[in-house]
């Protein structure tokens, strides 16, 4: 059992209601969806091939306990679900990040699953598969990337219909360079809308990416 994997580094979490604990990030290649505002466009070839045995062991071996997994899209590659069940196993929490669009039911019910939900400013709004909703927990988040007020709004519609806020944290996220996150808060004050303001904090602190294996 092998998976494509294009990087693995020592790392904050940037986002999410655990942003800024201290994680390691692997990075698996390949993604379904291609959002105009993607920052991580490498992902979406490439790579090396790397058992989940030798993923485990490189975990274990840098020591840290929280694993956040990414891409790319993690759900693409079939042997995700047992990299995630292996890490779990070995005692550490994985943090998954997957964009909405593939089917997580099968996730291990102890991985925290931070999902997307598209907005119409990614152009990638017709890939949700909102039947996802029913399977999240109610320490899973789910997240919105805003790339302007049409996404605001329309995330703001999407959160009243499913009720979203009953069902876990969501996050609003301003799109880099495309929406100003001050505009973004004063529009959740204003409105008394029930989402966490969620920076990219690696961006913040790290503005050019250390990576290492």
């Amino acid at each position: 059992m092998s998976l494509l994997v294009k990087e693995i580094y020592p790392a904050l979490v940037g986002e999410s209601g655990l942003s800024g604990w201290p994680a390691l990030l692997i990075r698996l290649s390949q993604c379904n969806l291609r959002c105009g505002y993607c920052d991580t466009r490498y992902a979406w070839k490439g790579g090396r091939k790397r058992s989940v045995e030798d993923l485990v062991r490189i975990s274990t071996r840098k020591g840290f306990r929280k694993i956040l997994l990414t891409g790319g899209e993690p759900l693409l590659q079939d042997d995700s679900l047992r990299l995630i069940s292996e890490l779990i196993r070995s005692g550490r929490q994985v943090l998954l990040e997957t964009n909405g669009s593939l089917p997580i039911e099968a996730v291990p019910k102890e991985a925290h699953i931070i999902m997307d939900l598209k907005t119409p400013g990614s152009g990638e709004d017709s890939a949700n598969r909102y039947q996802n909703l029913e399977c999240l927990k109610p320490s899973d988040e789910l997240k919105f990337v805003l790339t302007g007020l049409n996404d605001y709004h329309w995330a703001r519609e999407i959160m009243r219909e499913f009720e979203l806020d009953r069902r876990c944290t969501v996050n609003f996220s301003p799109a880099a360079g495309l929406l100003d996150p001050a505009k973004l808060a004063r529009g959740l004050i204003r409105d008394k809308i029930p989402a966490r303001l969620n920076l990219q904090l690696h961006r913040i602190l790290f503005p050019k990416k250390e990576r290492g294996v």
